[in-house]
């Protein structure tokens, strides 16, 4: 099993202990991989299934929407921003911006971009991550705001960062769950129904290229 950096991993980890409480001999395996590498590894069969943040696959892969988090902006403490319990988009903007690389094929540079993209406030980027964790780091250091799910970094326990909800109706961020195009296994279809159990997925909501 693979799984993206910038994902709300305390969701599989709950997935992950019932399967140890519900299949003891089952053995898994979990790897840290991007969007692009767990492709690969799913075509190579390296990989059974990934969790990752685009469903924008290639031929022979399904991708299942399991779940969604709001967005959420990450500020250093001390910041003028947490003056207020809701923060606007517009006025994140305002200040200097750690985002995610595009190229490092996550799935959430292209999400979080079409949320900015639709803001009227001209973007002053400082630097773009390959990592959630280099993100972190440059935002606790001070060097600007970021956009990350608010699970994922309070799960953390970082004392150098803050997370903030966005006012209103906050934009959401989609994690997918990929598998290839095949009849799964035994072991994989009881994963499999564990997944659709805890994340109250339907079975034929997928989507292939």
């Amino acid at each position: 099993i693979a799984i993206s950096d910038c994902l709300a991993q305390p969701r599989i980890a709950t997935l992950l202990a019932r399967s140890r409480e519900e299949e003891p001999e089952l053995e898994i395996r979990v790897f840290e991989l991007p969007f692009s590498q767990q492709l690969t590894g799913l075509h190579n069969d390296l990989l059974d299934i990934g969790f990752a943040m685009s469903g924008a696959v290639n031929d022979g892969v399904l991708a299942e929407l399991v779940w969604t988090d709001p967005l959420s902006v990450i500020v250093p403490p001390r910041h003028p921003l947490l003056a207020h319990a809701q923060v606007k988009l517009a006025d994140a903007l305002k200040f200097p911006l750690v985002l995610c690389h595009p190229e490092a094929a996550s799935g959430c540079y292209d999400q979080i971009q079409a949320v900015l993209e639709g803001a009227a406030v001209p973007l002053r980027v400082v630097d773009h991550v390959t990592s959630l964790g280099v993100m972190l780091t440059l935002v606790g250091a001070g060097y600007g705001t970021g956009f990350a799910i608010a699970s994922t970094v309070q799960a953390l326990n970082r004392p150098d960062i803050v997370t903030r909800p966005l006012a209103g109706s906050p934009p959401t961020l989609a994690t997918y769950l990929l598998r290839r195009k095949a009849e799964p296994s035994e072991p994989m279809k009881r994963f499999l129904q564990r997944a659709r159990q805890e994340f109250a997925l339907k079975g034929d909501d997928k989507r292939a290229s």
